[in-house]
């Protein structure tokens, strides 16, 4: 059972499509499994594994797109101006 929620978890991972979606998944993973071990020990009940979990993948997710640099296009336009767009 633990390997298929681990492959589970993988594959929404891997499923992101861009970068920014991929990192906020990544942090939302591991802040909820981190969230959950540290809720677990420090109550020491399911529920507090279960809170943990959630507030560490809400706060893994923020903190996961927050640190994802946009990316940031150079190009010319129709009058050989440079401009800059989200690429």
């Amino acid at each position: 059972m633990n390997k298929l929620i681990i492959a589970a978890l993988a594959a929404a991972t891997i499923g992101a499509c861009t970068p920014r979606e991929e990192n906020t998944a990544a942090g939302a993973l591991i802040g909820a499994g981190t969230g959950a071990v540290v809720g677990g020990l420090a109550t020491g009940r399911a529920g507090g594994a279960v809170a943990g979990a959630a507030i560490g993948g809400v706060g893994g997710a923020i903190i996961g797109n927050a640190t994802t640099r946009d990316r940031v296009c150079v190009g010319r336009d129709e009058w050989g101006r440079r401009v800059r767009y989200a690429c």
